[in-house]
């Protein structure tokens, strides 16, 4: 592990810890309006979709059909109040049912 490593180690710590200092040193007891509470509220949902939708289209290569129908499912389990294992569970069933009848 030569210098180049641990340049670019501290590089990244620096820039991944960089977004998170600024606002907490220089937006401490400022109130904010409730409109960029509620942008900024939203962000971490926004950022899980956009991770999770490339994967619900290449979860089983050569078949789209099987990401759709377990996005489906865990989207209309957690629409009717299922909890986050439920809905997990509930995803793993309908598409291990689906693999036994395809």
């Amino acid at each position: 592990m030569g210098p180049t490593y641990w340049w670019m180690l501290f590089g990244m710590a620096f820039v991944t810890y960089l977004p998170r200092m600024i606002p907490l040193t220089f937006l401490d007891g400022i109130k904010l309006p409730p409109f960029i509470t509620a942008v900024l509220g939203n962000i971490p949902y926004a950022v899980l979709g956009a991770l999770i939708f490339p994967a619900v289209l290449y979860v089983q290569e050569g078949n789209i059909l099987f990401g759709v129908i377990g996005a489906a499912v865990a989207f209309l389990i957690a629409i009717f109040g299922g909890g986050v294992m439920f809905v997990v569970l509930g995803t793993i069933g309908a598409l291990a049912l689906y693999s036994l009848v395809m």
